[in-house]
């Protein structure tokens, strides 16, 4: 594949600016810009859209999305060694890329967007991609800021995001993306492919919003599905009464099984719970 720029290749600029990866950063840098550039098609169509990606290190997946034709890329990087980096590449494509330096957990991408939507693609730091995408997943207003999220994780991760109800690896995580989103595993990246190498396999997942998600309250389902994931091998009836409410109400109400764990119940079923434990929570109040 030839090269997507004349810019130089990443390890010359991980060199020239120091960009050593940091472990405490969850930093895993990919230099190969053939695969950066399949990471970036797999978000394909770009043109005319605003592309949020966080920490994009040296710029590798950055590079791709713009030769790709992304109409503007707003790149949240909290390392500051590499804006230096970063800089390099807005200046090589004028206007079109806006560095934000700053802790992606506390800095909110709509403040840069205004009223438009745009398309997260990132290859997320391993320390804080779930916290990362249980924000975007319970972001309100819904439909959200975002028309769908390109992202790379953990394959244990990935899993537990598309997992269906009865797997091992159906999880809390698994209820959250199945409410809103649809999500797809795309491809599997290896491990040498990274620098330095993980010790596990890396997943690229695409999760779509659902424009009429199931009306829930975000915080009640999480705590739900924290209750009863938190001890998933205990039936529902014990599990759940870590919520501080009558279990057995709460499951007769929505018609489930109090025998039943977690890992049998649909992401319908816990949207029920979850409505049912505002109302009981109200009654209380």
């Amino acid at each position: 594949m030839a090269q997507i720029d004349d810019l130089p290749p990443l390890r010359e600029v991980i060199r020239r600016h120091n960009l050593r990866p940091k472990k405490s950063l969850g930093q895993n840098f990919l230099f190969d810009l053939n695969l950066t550039a399949r990471v970036a098609r797999a978000a394909e169509p770009l043109e005319n859209i605003t592309v949020v990606e966080i920490g994009p290190g040296p710029g590798g997946l950055t590079r791709a999305l713009l030769a790709l034709g992304a109409r503007r890329v707003i790149a949240i990087e909290r390392d500051e060694r590499a804006i230096a980096a970063l800089q390099e590449i807005a200046a090589h494509y004028p206007g079109r890329l806006e560095i934000v330096a700053g802790d992606a957990l506390s800095v909110d991408p709509r403040e840069q967007l205004g009223p438009e939507r745009a398309r997260v693609v990132a290859n997320l730091p391993y320390n804080i991609a779930t916290a990362l995408l249980v924000g975007w997943l319970t972001v309100e207003p819904w439909p959200p800021w975002y028309d769908s999220m390109l992202l790379m994780f953990q394959r244990e991760v990935a899993e537990r995001i598309v997992a269906a109800p009865g797997r091992k690896s159906y999880s809390r995580l698994s209820v959250l993306a199945g409410w809103r989103t649809d999500a797809k595993i795309l491809f599997d990246v290896a491990r040498s492919a990274f620098v330095p190498p993980p010790k596990v396999t890396s997943s690229v997942v695409r999760l779509t919003p659902r424009p009429e998600a199931l009306t829930c309250d975000a915080t009640a389902l999480q705590r739900v599905t924290e209750a009863a994931f938190g001890q998933r091998r205990k039936m529902l009836r014990q599990s759940l009464k870590t919520l501080g409410v009558d279990s057995g109400a709460l499951l007769a109400e929505a018609g489930i099984d109090p025998t039943a764990r977690a890992e049998e119940i649909p992401v319908e079923g816990f949207v029920t719970l979850a409505r049912i434990f505002v109302e009981q929570a109200k009654t209380r109040v």
